[in-house]
């Protein structure tokens, strides 16, 4: 099954909610980061750069050319940093091969809900596609860009270690 942030953005936000077992946001009224409690605020992506080696033998770079993500912050950790956050909305990155200029436009505009961790690691409960890049020897899957589509778990150690599983879906 495939969720779409246009078609579905309340089902796929509920679906990934259910997988990581979040609990309810905060009060209305409260404020996190800034921001109502309650209320989705734009969360865009920065462009990037990857030198030949990293993640492919090529150097890459990717653009958002449709960024609509927004993200609503369910918790906080005592700093006030995020703890739990769910991140959805349309997402299109045209990733080139920076030596000849070849492009592919991907759509990796997903929902997630992502727990931070205060070690530095992250556990992702998502209804895909978005976008992984994996170093050589950082996870479970070999170095690569791979736009991963479905249902899925996305576990990010504190040292960079990444390790997809497959819940449902292509």
């Amino acid at each position: 099954m495939r969720l779409r942030n246009g078609r579905t953005p309340l089902l796929a936000a509920a679906v990934a909610a259910l997988l990581l077992g979040a609990g309810a946001p905060p009060a209305a009224g409260a404020t996190v980061d800034g921001a109502e409690a309650g209320g989705w605020e734009p969360a865009p992506s920065a462009p990037w750069e990857m030198p030949a080696g990293e993640r492919c033998d090529a150097p890459v770079t990717g653009v958002p050319v449709v960024d609509e993500v927004e993200r609503l912050v369910l918790s906080t950790h005592a700093d006030g940093t995020p703890a739990a956050v769910v991140y959805r909305g349309p997402l299109v990155v045209r990733v080139t091969h920076a030596e000849t200029g070849a492009a592919h436009d991907t759509d990796i505009g997903g929902t997630a809900l992502v727990r931070y961790g205060t070690d530095g690691s992250e556990h992702w409960s998502v209804a895909g596609p978005v976008l992984v890049g994996v170093a050589e020897n950082g996870g479970n899957l070999g170095r690569g860009l791979y736009t991963v589509d479905g249902l899925f778990t996305l576990e990010i150690d504190p040292d960079g270690y990444r390790t997809v599983t497959r819940v449902a879906g292509g």
